[in-house]
């Protein structure tokens, strides 16, 4: 049995720590900001998860001291844009060696650094790795088969931490290729973004397989120039989670992205959908690095133009469509 602290008392960290707590595991669970935990010490359910009973197991609480300390593992479970401060409360109660999982998917748009470079800036004495894959918090808190992919630069912090997570609802592979697993996790919210554009704009099927299929490709072309392995972004934190990420109501990314091809604006979006959306947030981020590894991302490009410049939806998926004449495989062998 391990002892576990998870930050962040949202869906993902309520999710992980009923599943957790289910496999036997002493579980806390921290919310950085204070607001949730009256409510959640007396319904034992998570406003988003209301199907879900927190086990009276778990222990609740505001106090990071609390969450942090005497932990064989942390898992960080707050939104992206939060990771880099909640990182640097959690410093003074973080011991030299602390292995935290990032359960969060982003890229912060200021340094361009994945979520465990970020908070490796801010815990440098930590043993930092990231768990991804298509795992929408709805399914896992009620015990539905998931699989994931956690990295980590030392094999023996992936099994490690493989061993804690894995059980029979939820089985964990591990991957030395930290950046292409997390880069894989971020990207596909923007993408995301664009197969929820084509549902709002009643784009059908046949445009949703077009924008996966491209967008894994773009994600996979910047992967490789960052010095990733292609076949990371092939696996489940790339093509994986973009599938469930693009093809499910659970997506707040998806649902957002719905509502702006109905007409909405980015803003009104997002507040319609009540939860941070990441693929807003890793939108910019994933232009400026097509940019600086001078890699060609249309989708992300549009993407962008649609959330920043307030493109029209319709507008951008024509440009989309009358880009130049290419190839689709950048190796093909073609005869004389």
């Amino acid at each position: 049995m391990a002892a576990i602290g998870i930050i962040g008392t949202g869906t993902w960290g309520t999710a992980i720590a009923v599943l957790l707590n289910r496999s036997g595991h002493k579980v806390t669970i921290c919310s950085a900001t204070g607001r949730d935990v009256e409510d959640l010490v007396r319904t034992r359910r998570q406003k988003n998860l209301p199907e879900v009973l927190i086990s009276e197991d778990i222990a609740i609480t505001d106090s990071l001291e609390e969450a942090c300390g005497q932990k064989d593992i942390l898992v960080m479970a707050v939104p992206s844009i939060y990771i880099r401060r909640t990182a640097a409360r959690m410093a003074p109660y973080v011991r030299y060696g602390q292995v935290i999982v990032s359960a969060a998917k982003g890229i912060e748009e200021e340094t361009l650094l994945t979520m465990t470079g970020v908070i490796e800036s801010e815990l440098p004495n930590a043993e930092v790795c990231a768990l991804s894959g298509p795992s929408h918090a709805e399914e896992v808190s009620r015990g539905l088969p998931t699989t994931c992919v956690v990295a980590a630069q030392r094999r023996k912090t992936a099994e490690y931490v493989q061993s804690v997570f894995m059980c029979p609802e939820f089985r964990v592979y591990t991957c030395a290729d930290i950046t292409g697993v997390e880069i894989g996790g971020a990207l596909k919210n923007v993408i995301a973004l664009a197969a929820g554009i084509a549902d709002g704009l009643n784009y059908g099927d046949n445009a949703k397989a077009a924008l996966i299929t491209r967008g894994i490709a773009e994600i996979r072309r910047l992967a490789v120039k960052m010095g990733c392995k292609g076949e990371t972004v092939s696996g489940l934190s790339g093509t994986g989670d973009l599938i469930v990420t693009c093809a499910s109501m659970h997506s707040r990314n998806r649902r957002a992205g719905i509502l702006i091809g109905q007409g909405k604006s980015m803003q009104e979006a997002m507040e319609e959908v009540k939860m941070v959306v990441e693929g807003v947030y890793a939108a910019k981020a994933g232009l400026a690095l097509s940019r600086a590894f001078d890699c060609e991302m249309p989708i992300v490009e549009q993407v962008n133009r649609v959330l920043f410049e307030n493109a029209d939806p319709g507008e951008a998926v024509h440009g989309l469509m009358v880009r130049g004449r290419n190839s689709e495989s950048e190796d093909s062998d073609w005869k004389a």
